[in-house]
């Protein structure tokens, strides 16, 4: 196997890499070579479990940092960025990647449950919109991307179809796609580039907390060409070539990662 990125003095930075995409796409891009940063919250419980995926990523021979804290805390991205300075030593990050999946499932109108308020909606869309752009503008004025920078998040189709419950997530989806738009007008004369993948269902530990995600799993599997949901990896492979030189041309796109279900 070709591990290109290795010896390259490159690090990918994931947001949310502890598990579902975030983790998958670490171990692919360890896989080839790519020195991994993980930033990840997770409890003391947790902890042995994702010691365990970590260490599948080290075990890949290439440099590996985790932070275990609350990426949406100023100071401690702060923190994490000044860190970085010190440890990566000149090196520099080929790839940011946003999979933070924290948000609000509340539904609108019940008689039953608690209703989404504008406090949902705004740590929402702060959680899983605007800390793209606090991280990407972090690294940036750190001046720790390198001169072919990729910036990759996470969408879904939630974007533009209404769901039960999702309310605040799709709005959140709508404003982290317009950021990674701007974002790639913006910073591109620093020969950064941004997209968007837009995942089809994946059976992940955020999706299950949506109220009817079973409901939604039959219904993905019915519509897709090829009868299955869309797998992590299917989505870590997406962002691997990404990250290669031959996609460099590729920026400002929101990219269907689904197998076909966005046709039907």
């Amino acid at each position: 196997m070709v591990r290109e990125f290795q010896n390259k003095k490159e690090w990918a930075l994931i947001l949310g890499g502890s598990s579902g995409l975030g983790l998958a796409t670490a171990k692919k891009l360890a896989k080839h070579g790519m020195n991994i940063c993980i930033v990840h919250r997770n409890s003391r419980a947790q902890k042995r479990n994702i010691d365990e995926c970590f260490k599948e990523i080290i075990d890949k021979s290439i440099d590996f940092i985790s932070y275990n804290i609350n990426a949406l805390k100023a100071e401690k991205r702060s923190f994490v960025i000044k860190s970085l300075r010190k440890k990566l030593e000149g090196s520099k990050i080929k790839i940011l990647v946003h999979s933070i999946a924290r948000g609000n499932l509340k539904p609108m109108v019940s008689d039953s449950t608690p209703t989404l308020q504008s406090d949902d909606l705004n740590l929402t869309i702060q959680a899983m919109g605007i800390s793209l752009y606090d991280w990407v503008k972090s690294v940036f004025d750190a001046k720790l991307f390198s001169e072919d920078a990729r910036i990759i998040s996470f969408t879904s189709e939630g974007n533009n179809r209404a769901l039960k419950n999702y309310a605040a997530v799709s709005a959140a989806k709508v404003t982290l796609e317009a950021i990674t738009r701007n974002i790639a007008l913006e910073f591109a004369r620093f020969g950064i580039k941004a997209n968007c993948i837009q995942a089809g269902v994946t059976d992940t530990e955020s999706f299950r907390m949506i109220p009817s995600s079973n409901e939604i799993k039959k219904h993905s599997i019915s519509r897709n060409p090829f009868g299955r949901l869309t797998l992590p990896d299917d989505i870590a492979n997406v962002v691997y070539l990404l990250a290669k030189e031959e996609a460099a041309w590729i920026n400002g796109t929101i990219i269907p990662v689904d197998g076909g279900d966005h046709i039907i």
